[in-house]
């Protein structure tokens, strides 16, 4: 049977930064992968001062990230949909209760009951075994990934009811839930660790990050072996250019280094509907013929 995946982010690039090596590792092993961007990053600053293409960036800022990312897709050989809702952007001063400071029409002032059609369209036509999404604080407090979260978990619920948008095909439960740890104090810890030991440059970069995460809880479940995808994963994250400096000191680390302290990408089973058992190295773990 072909595994199925799909994998819910805010915009693009989110995609590249929180899981491209699982999603090229399932790729390349045969798998069927989609993406979806339920935005399309237009109201994203300029992250890298030496864009190549910032008069495209202060033009047409949508355009960009569009052609940015089909070229991460390519990279990581997977499928990808738009659900076309416009970027709520990061307002100064921004908290959840006020979205009186969201642009008006913004994906997170979407209805939900609206915005999950198209997504509940795209789960009865993949038929996914296993969704990965964000928890509910959308692993950090954007608009736009607290509503994915909020709209990931509506749409999965509509999909598999029936009696929800008939007109989006018959309906799919999917069996397995994720949300993305994969930054998390475990990894960040084994990773200092190991660059403490080698004597390398970056140590004293990771000694802060590890200490600004020393209290965090760790909840994942699940820890996919993606060691040999962490190049991929680099070059697709590189392919957003406007969100992302190649030489990034907060995304890219040495990864000969990261392959023998850390080589996993990590995840939490937050629902199942088949029999497996935590900890798990696949997320398809107890995912039959018949599912």
């Amino acid at each position: 049977m072909t595994h199925r995946l799909l994998a819910v982010h805010a915009h693009p690039d989110d995609e590249s930064s929180k899981g491209a090596a699982t999603y090229a590792y399932y790729a390349h092993n045969g798998a069927s992968v989609t993406v979806v961007s339920c935005t399309g990053g237009e109201r994203g600053d300029v992250q890298n001062a030496g864009l190549a293409a910032r008069a495209m960036a202060d033009r047409d800022m949508a355009g960009l990230r569009r052609v940015e990312m089909a070229a991460a897709q390519q990279i990581m050989g997977i499928d990808h949909r738009w659900l076309g809702y416009m970027d709520s952007g990061l307002p100064e001063n921004y908290t959840r209760d006020r979205t009186d400071l969201l642009p008006a029409g913004s994906f997170a002032l979407v209805p939900l009951a609206i915005a999950a059609e198209p997504l509940v369209r795209v789960i009865r036509e993949t038929r996914p075994h296993v969704l990965i999404t964000y928890d509910e604080n959308g692993g950090y407090p954007h608009p736009d990934h607290i509503r994915t979260h909020e709209l990931s978990m509506y749409a999965w619920e509509a999909a598999a009811d029936p009696q929800r948008y008939p007109e989006q095909g018959p309906a799919w439960r999917i069996p397995k839930v994720y949300y993305d740890r994969i930054f998390n104090s475990h990894k960040i810890a084994a990773v200092y660790d190991a660059l403490l030991a080698a004597g390398h440059e970056r140590a004293g970069d990771m000694a802060e990050m590890r200490e600004w995460m020393r209290d965090r809880p760790n909840h994942a479940t699940t820890h996919v072996p993606v060691g040999d995808y962490l190049d991929i994963r680099d070059a697709a994250l590189r392919s957003h250019s406007s969100q992302v400096a190649p030489d990034d000191r907060f995304f890219f680390w040495p990864n000969e280094v990261q392959r023998e302290a850390w080589p996993f990408e990590d995840f939490q089973l937050v629902a199942s509907s088949v029999e497996t058992t935590v900890p798990e190295n696949d997320l398809f773990a107890g995912i039959t013929d018949e599912d």
